[in-house]
């Protein structure tokens, strides 16, 4: 049984096909992780830069909806020395309480009209632009969500003694467009 299967949503792990040519990185999941051991077992979890970080974000705050528990180790991973606050945690619960669909929605093909449902294999896309890297050791990453208009964010920070990127913080979190089986409207 898979930790995923109380979700709507039910998506997949990550082979990256990567394009530094146009500054964005692109990671294929054929499955997500259900635990901490499947996520470190991924060739992203090196953490070497941190667009890997980012797309394991994703992949981590996914999990979060179906098993916070299991989420929360994910992340924990990804932060590093700094695991997640007591605040961060409230922050997370807050976020999950009504919107489960909402880090699905930055897979490739998860729309509103479709119920943020990805097509297989999941993909997801992180990007820089000129302002990324302005700060050495730290990066300011980006996403697009089905549901929003403008790229969401992801901050990492370079932990230069270990050559890993760790997640600072995301704010990947806020609402999308409604679902379409959720709307009273459509």
């Amino acid at each position: 049984m898979s930790i995923f299967d109380n979700l709507k949503n039910n998506p997949a792990a990550p082979q990256g096909a990567n394009h530094p040519e146009s500054g964005s990185f692109s990671f294929v999941f054929n499955a997500l992780p259900e635990s901490l051991a499947e996520m470190q077992a991924l060739p992203e979890a090196s953490l070497d830069t941190p667009y890997k970080t980012a797309a394991l974000t994703v992949c981590a705050l996914c999990a979060y909806a179906a098993a916070p528990e299991i989420g929360k180790e994910m992340l924990n991973f990804l932060k590093g020395p700094a695991p997640l606050s007591a605040y961060e945690i409230s922050f997370l619960n807050d976020r999950f309480r009504d919107g489960k669909h909402v880090p699905f929605s930055y897979f490739k093909s998860a729309t509103p009209d479709n119920n943020y449902t990805p097509s297989v294999p999941f993909t997801v896309t992180v990007f820089s632009n000129p302002y990324s890297f302005q700060q050495e050791g730290r990066a300011t990453l980006h996403l697009n969500s089905g549901g929003a208009d403008s790229p969401r964010q992801i901050k990492l920070r370079l932990k230069p003694s270990e050559g890993k990127w760790y997640l600072e913080e995301q704010m990947i979190l806020v609402g999308v467009r409604t679902p379409k089986a959720a709307d009273p409207w459509a």
